[in-house]
């Protein structure tokens, strides 16, 4: 999920709902300060394994992965563009009865890619933002800003379709952020509390929005698995789009035909079919 927030146009959210364990993921934020001890218990376990398992991924992507993405950019992104396309017919089909009959609510595919093109075509456009985390440079306005943006950001990295890197685009902090991820893992602390305004944003706005999606996936579920579905589709659009992002040091052309790689495109349809395959035979993860 971290590897998947971290490049531009791909959401850890999707990667969740693919394999099966996004319901796990929003049910254990949603019940992590729960008075019930075994509750809490059993979604504190869930969500302490999937964190290191995030923090490991960031790590790779502050530092290796970052650099195969800016030299093989076209190649990733058609691996993810295969690995999103051959999603979205799976998820139709595991959740056929919950959406099946139900052709009004379909129109939230159009809702769900509606936002995810808008946030695409707005993270060229920057509103502002931060050039560095580092203690001497930040300012209490650049604080709280960048608490914002981390709790909005967290809010859209919950949604499958929706890239958390898109929206810190927008908002002119993404390049700040992987900048100080780099450095405080050099054990530079002067970037300690700029990292701490923003977890501290990522707190709240996970714990906001979760409270949201839990009660529509529990009593408007075939509306948001619409959404979800429009989202998954509009970031096939974002994907070819991410070549161009900002939040490489030489951004290049959008993704064409000549740039798609076949090869790559395979792989991931391979990878998303071999997983499937995987939870089938091992069935779909529990907390």
């Amino acid at each position: 999920m971290a590897l998947a927030d971290s490049v531009p146009g791909v959401s850890g959210g999707t990667i969740a709902f693919i394999i099966g364990i996004y319901d796990d993921f929003i049910n254990s934020l949603g019940t992590a300060l729960s008075k019930d001890k075994e509750e809490r218990k059993k979604s504190w376990s869930f969500l302490i394994k999937l964190l290191l398992g995030w923090v490991v991924g960031m790590g790779l992507a502050a530092f290796a992965i970052s650099s195969v993405f800016e030299a093989h950019i076209y190649a990733m992104s058609s691996l993810f563009f295969g690995f999103v396309l051959a999603s979205i017919p799976l998820i139709v089909m595991e959740e056929k009865e919950t959406i099946k009959g139900k052709w009004l609510q379909s129109l939230w595919i159009l809702l769900g890619a509606a936002l995810v093109g808008g946030i695409t075509y707005l993270s060229t456009h920057t509103l502002g933002g931060v050039e560095s985390l580092a203690w001497g440079e930040l300012s209490f306005g650049n604080m709280l800003y960048i608490f914002l943006v981390g709790a909005f950001a967290i809010s859209a990295m919950v949604l499958p379709g929706i890239s958390g890197s898109s929206v810190m685009l927008i908002f002119g902090v993404y390049l700040a952020v992987i900048d100080a991820i780099k450095n405080f893992l050099k054990l530079d602390f002067s970037y300690f509390g700029g990292l701490c305004a923003l977890g501290l944003g990522i707190l709240v706005g996970i714990f906001t929005v979760v409270k949201v999606l839990k009660y529509l996936l529990k009593n408007h579920r075939a509306c948001v698995v619409y959404f979800i579905i429009g989202m998954m589709a509009a970031s096939l659009y974002a994907i070819i789009m991410g070549p161009a992002s900002s939040s490489l040091e030489e951004p290049k052309s959008p993704m064409t035909f000549k740039t798609f790689s076949v090869i790559w495109f395979v792989v991931g349809v391979l990878l998303i079919t071999g997983l499937q395959a995987l939870k089938k035979k091992f069935g779909t993860i529990k907390k």
